[in-house]
């Protein structure tokens, strides 16, 4: 599956890291992670969207609910004020999965962490070129790069050889930007229109 994305509204240089000697210190277990571009890429854990604030707004607005609002609330908040890894391809586009119709941009956020996504791909002992941007650049621009030029809706997914201990960000409003958001207003009609064409 050809790559997707790109580096558009993203800075930083590009660094290449051979992570093999960070998976040996990793010192503990990756559950399975998504390969990039690939076609048979396993489905995200339930859990994993349950911060999403279309999620969150059928539920009662119990004392958790408001704690498990307020936690992700920080977490996003914290995402887009840090400097994050963005793994990059031989073709210069930005790493992405596509996974339940949507394309996801990878994001860690240290070395550590995309070492132990190479070792859950079984792919530690090459190199893997990164750029270093702010998460911020991350949601607002390569997002909007990365559905523009797949047609379809993208988010981000922070860490993701790491398991429950990631983080999903999906393309809602309040997240990514609501012209690439799948929860604005006329979206499900503008997505059937595409549909159509294809």
């Amino acid at each position: 599956m050809a790559e997707h994305g790109g580096d558009a509204g993203l800075s930083g240089g590009i660094r290449r890291s051979r992570l093999s000697e960070y998976v040996d210190m990793a010192g503990h277990e990756s559950t399975p992670a998504p390969a990039p571009n690939s076609p048979n890429t396993p489905s995200l854990p339930e859990h994993s969207l349950s911060f999403t604030p279309a999620a969150q707004a059928a539920l009662p607005d119990t004392d958790a609910v408001a704690r498990r609002r307020r936690e992700f609330a920080a977490a996003l908040g914290q995402f887009r004020r840090r400097r994050v890894l963005v793994p990059y391809g031989d073709s210069g586009a930005a790493l992405t999965v596509e996974l339940q119709g949507v394309r996801w941009l990878l994001a860690f956020t240290d070395e550590w962490a995309l070492a132990r996504y190479a070792r859950a791909r079984g792919e530690s002992d090459r190199r893997w070129p990164y750029r270093m941007v702010w998460g911020a650049a991350v949601l607002d621009a390569g997002v909007a790069a990365v559905a523009g030029a797949a047609g379809l809706p993208c988010g981000v997914l922070v860490d993701a050889g790491d398991g429950e201990r990631g983080l999903v960000l999906p393309p809602v409003t309040g997240i990514v930007p609501e012209a690439v958001a799948v929860d604005r207003p006329h979206a499900a009609t503008e997505l059937g229109t595409e549909g159509g064409r294809s």
